[in-house]
This record gives structure tokens, sequence and C-alpha cells, in this order.
């Protein structure tokens, strides 16, 4: 061993001391090293971008999507949902939540670890504490220091930043419901808008700035859930105690006697955002980000050990001291993916189904019908029509019957409805029975701009012996 590594490897221990598991009684000051599964935490941050641009993409003269709780539309680019077919909004959060738990059976807690919302914010606001506090150490130094000038005013520009951000996170969400910049800045917002605006960034603030680990390990679901979605094949982060075990650290000069690759330096915990020790196990804190790999890769490499003490592994992998399974070899994961897009395939078929025209027709009960003077008998017929669509609906009104003898009269036959307006129209039906009953089929046609519309009713008379 050198002694430019002797150094780096005292430094190490050095750092090492002041970190322990995380069992929630002081904050972590996680620490900062390069590598891929950091860069992966940053592709994974860059996925929310779209969270803060789409408000402002226009679709086809509008916001490409907005969800209008007033008028109870709900527009996604091409797709515009009312309020009768929300049940579509709720198989979709179905779906994801399958699809989650799909995910997590097979690859662990990748989501915990680079796309949730809270590890996004948090990552991005211990990044801007680590810019203008310092490095963990220092970080520590000064929270522990007395109130001078020079902490209030980096508590203070951190303090501003992160409420900077959460305000906008607030704000943004509340874009997607048809609020403005314009409407904060005049003061015309409604009361239930600032206090839904406060509540989403006073939660970004407090969890993000704040709690942050300790969401994952206390307030999270489900990190309480999610060891009963793994499996002994669930690829997940795993330290190999067969290469680690006995753990000796390095002293320069001195043969460690049956020691294992596991040096002790504690930088596996050092780095880890919820301070877990991946050595003692898989733990529902371990949010699999795979931070504590860069960490313990980067050592072996500096102590001139094979990379790999910390891995991406299976528990059967592990105790067999073997290669993992890949995921795209294991029959469950081919099962999963085809039920996941069984799924997908009934969503998109289920909204493929929802009609631009919503058209019922209620026959009037009271009476059934209304016999004339020449004899033929009328039926009174209530159209509902909801145009669904985000264009106008230029339709006509027809009908085919089994009875020849019948005839329409409409209060229009002709009409055209607005995006999203709801048209009442009064039919009436008029002819004579057909020998011997008392009902005949009846299919009303709605012939529009927009496609071919029906609706299958009946025409009911007097029965007539002849």
């Amino acid at each position: 061993m050198d002694k430019k590594t002797s150094v780096q490897i005292e430094k190490l221990y050095l750092e090492g001391e002041q970190w322990e598991q995380n069992l929630g009684e002081k904050t972590i000051h996680a620490k900062r090293i390069p590598g891929k599964f950091r860069l992966l935490k940053w592709i994974g941050t860059l996925i929310w971008l779209p969270f803060f641009l789409l408000p402002y993409l226009d679709w086809d003269g509008r916001q490409a999507i907005l969800f209008d709780t007033e008028k109870g539309h709900y527009h996604l680019f091409d797709i515009t949902i009312f309020s009768q077919d929300l049940w579509v909004l709720a198989i979709m959060l179905i779906f994801l939540s399958v699809l989650l738990a799909v995910l997590t059976s097979i690859f662990g807690r990748i989501f915990c670890g680079y796309l949730c919302f809270q590890t996004v914010w948090t990552d991005i606001f211990t990044k801007i504490e680590q810019f203008i506090e310092g490095s963990p150490n220092k970080r520590r130094a000064l929270d522990a220091g007395n109130w001078d000038l020079d902490k209030i005013k980096k508590k203070t520009i951190k303090h501003v930043l992160w409420i900077m951000i959460a305000l906008l996170s607030g704000v943004t969400w509340m874009l997607y419901f048809g609020v403005e910049w314009v409407d904060y800045i005049d003061g015309s917002i409604s009361l239930t808008t600032l206090v839904i605006t406060s509540v989403i960034a006073l939660g970004a603030y407090v969890f993000a700035g704040f709690m942050r680990e300790q969401s994952c390990l206390w307030v999270c679901p489900y990190a309480r859930i999610q060891g009963v979605m793994l499996d002994k094949k669930t690829v997940i982060p795993a330290y190999d105690y067969h290469r680690g075990e006995n753990r000796k650290k390095l002293v320069k000069g001195e043969f460690q006697e049956d020691a294992g690759d596991c040096i002790d330096c504690h930088q596996c915990v050092a780095v880890c955002p919820t301070g877990v020790d991946i050595r003692k196990g898989q733990e529902y804190g371990c949010i699999t980000c795979g931070l504590c790999i860069d960490a313990c890769d980067s050592v072996m490499e500096k102590v001139g050990k094979p990379k790999g003490l910390i891995l991406y592994t299976s528990l059967n992998a592990l105790n067999a001291n073997s290669s993992p399974v890949l995921p795209h070899k294991r029959i469950i994961t081919w099962l999963y993916t085809i039920g996941v897009a069984l799924f997908a395939y009934l969503i998109i078929h289920l909204m493929n189904s929802i009609t631009p025209l919503d058209f019922k027709v209620i026959q009037e009960r009271t009476p059934l019908f209304v016999q004339l003077s020449d004899g033929s008998f009328r039926n009174k017929y209530r159209f509902k029509l909801m145009n669904k669509s985000n264009k106008s609906i230029d339709g006509v009104l027809s009908f085919e019957s089994s009875n020849p003898s019948l005839n329409i009269k409409s209060s229009s036959k002709n009409f055209s409805i607005k995006p999203g307006q709801l048209k009442e129209l009064y039919v009436f039906l008029s002819g004579k029975n057909k020998k011997g009953k008392t009902k005949s089929e009846v299919e009303f046609i709605i012939n529009s701009n927009n496609g071919i519309f029906t609706y299958k009713s009946i025409f009911i008379t007097k029965k007539i012996d002849q």
C-alpha cells in the first residue's frame, strides 16, 4: 500500500466514525460521491421535469393536461374524460398500483430509489444544502455551532431556496386545475386554491427539507408493506458476506490474517440517504438506490480489491455464492409482463369505448302511450345528448323500426351540441300497433360529423283484436 493510498484510507476511517445507522434521533447528512447509480438518480430526477413544463404546453387550442373540476372535464391531450367516466381514471390508478407491485417484486424498490416524489425532492434539497453549507462534516459543524452572521446567512439562503422550490411545486400542481400565475399575482385566487397550494408547498418544504429519510422510515406505508412483495429471487442491493467477512480495518504495515475484503470503512452507510447499514441485511429503510454500491466500489478500487463487494443480487444467489438469475430469465417475470400487458390493453380498450356523444333515451312511463282520435298510438321519449368531445357535434335524428306505420315528430331533428354541453330533445313516435302485438322494436339513429350513434328502444301500444 503506497503512502497516497494509506492517507486516503485513514481519511475514510476518520469519516466513517461519524456515521452510524439511522434510528431517527438525528439528521442524516449523506455523503455524495460520483458513480453509475448516482447518475441514474439524476436521470430519475429529470423524469420529473415534464411535471413543471406540461402546464405550459398547448394542445388543440387548450392546455394539454387540464383537470377542470368545476365543469367536470379532464383533458389528457386528445382524450377528454367527463365526470361520468371517472372510473377510467380509477382503473388507471389501479393499473399503476399493480405495475408498482410488479416492479417491486422483480427489481425491489426502484421506484423509491429513483422516481419517488419524496426521494427526488429530498435529493434536490440536500444538493442545495451541500452547495451552500458544504460537505457533511461542515454541515454537522454548522448545525452544532453558535448562531453567528455566517450561520444566519447560510441558513437563510438555504431556506429561501427551499421555500421557492416548495412554492413552485405547489403552484405548478394547481396549474393543472386551470389556475394561472396571474391569479396569484393579482390576488384573484380563491381561498380553496390558496389553501391547497400552501398545503402542497408546506408538505414539500417539511418532508424534503426536514423529515427527509424519516418520511421513508416512519410515514410512507409502502416502506412497511414492500417486504411482502419481494421473494428470494428478487434482485436488490446486498452485501456479499462470503467475501466481506471477517471485517478488519486496514493498518499500514500489518498483515490482516483471515480478513475479508470489507475494511469496515462505513462508506456504504455514509452515502445512504436513509442511513441504512447494508451489511446488516435487507431493511425496510433501504430504498435500493445503489449508492452504497458506488461507495464500496470506489473503496475497493483504492485498496486494490475487486469491485462488487456490495452488488445487485438475489438472496438465493447470495446464499449460494453464485450469480443471480437475471429477471428476463425468470418465468414469473414473463407472467407478470403478460398480466400487465393485458391490463394495459383493457384500459386502452375501455378508453376507446368512450364515445364522443353520450346518447341516452328515456321513454315516458306516465302514460306509456296515448291513443289518438284516428285510432293510432303515440309514445313520448326524452333524449339526453352530451357532447364529450372537444368539438361541436352536428347531428340529424332518424329511426328504424320493425313497425312500418311509425312516423317521428321531434322538437329538433337537426341539432348542434357544443363541447361539454348537455342537450335534451323530446321525440314523439306515432303509429298503429302491429297485429297481435303491443310492442315494436325501435332503433334511434343519430348521424353526426363525429360518427353514427344508435340507441335501441320500444314502441308500446294497446293490444287490439283484429
